[in-house]
């Protein structure tokens, strides 16, 4: 295997959150509880000796239940959380869409979170511009485009913002759950333009309850559980187990 080809590297890593042993509802009762020592926390690992290696050009999903840490796991080679140990590295632009509504602002429409949410992905605003009605169309968002993006549907914000991260072709494409609660049409269409970035060697990192998106798209799968690996390796074959558990 050559390592210059390696693009993801995860080490061994392990990701820690204290937990507070009751539920705080504000910043007041909380100084005022951990003042009088009556705040306690436990350890939680969300991941746990996590190991995964993925080269240029690679589709790989990521499954297991809700949960299990997959959303801590893309969230760790997004740079967004600090492994508790261990080592993650990335080679490469990343374009992720891991949240619905991050970075955009509800408050703005949809035309100026064009330029926020583009600017968030390190896109100059001449770039913008410039794509500004290849991203509109794909996003099929045209008589929405000036309208507040509080009054977007979920749907809506997953099309402006996979429309956004896919305008020009990042060397890393991360996707979480977030294009299900798109129509069925768009999810074809986000398929499509997925596949055609696979074919110009964009690497895939793909979340989905779906299986069969996952085996439509993707070679290898890691597949999580309780924030450990149960397996990995080629994607059929891991989503023909997982299907049957």
């Amino acid at each position: 295997m050559n390592n210059d080809n390696c693009v993801v590297s995860v080490e061994n890593v392990a990701v820690r959150f204290n937990l507070a042993n009751q539920k705080v509802d504000n910043l007041k009762e909380y100084l005022i509880k951990l003042m009088k020592r009556e705040l306690f926390f436990h350890e939680f690992f969300a991941l746990q000796e996590i190991d995964l290696k993925i080269m240029k050009g690679e589709a790989w999903a990521i499954i297991g239940n809700n949960g299990s840490g997959k959303s801590t796991l893309l969230k760790l080679i997004c740079g967004i959380l600090k492994p508790y140990s261990g080592r993650v590295f990335t080679k490469g632009t990343i374009a992720p869409i891991i949240e619905l509504g991050a970075g955009f602002n509800s408050e703005l429409t949809g035309r100026e979170n064009i330029y926020l949410n583009g600017a968030v992905l390190g896109h100059g605003k001449r770039f913008l511009a410039e794509h500004f009605n290849e991203i509109v169309d794909f996003a099929e968002l045209k008589e929405f485009i000036d309208v507040p993006l509080k009054n977007y549907s979920s749907g809506m914000r997953a099309r402006l913002g996979f429309a956004i991260a896919t305008v020009i072709k990042p060397d890393i494409l991360i996707i979480d759950e977030v294009l299900a609660v798109g129509d069925r049409d768009f999810r074809k269409k986000c398929m499509q333009r997925m596949q055609e970035l696979l074919d110009e060697k964009t690497t895939l990192i793909y979340v989905s309850h779906d299986m069969e998106s996952v085996k439509s798209l993707c070679q290898k799968a890691l597949w999580l559980e309780k924030g450990r690996v149960r397996m990995q390796g080629e994607a059929t074959a891991i989503c023909r187990i997982y299907e049957t558990v």
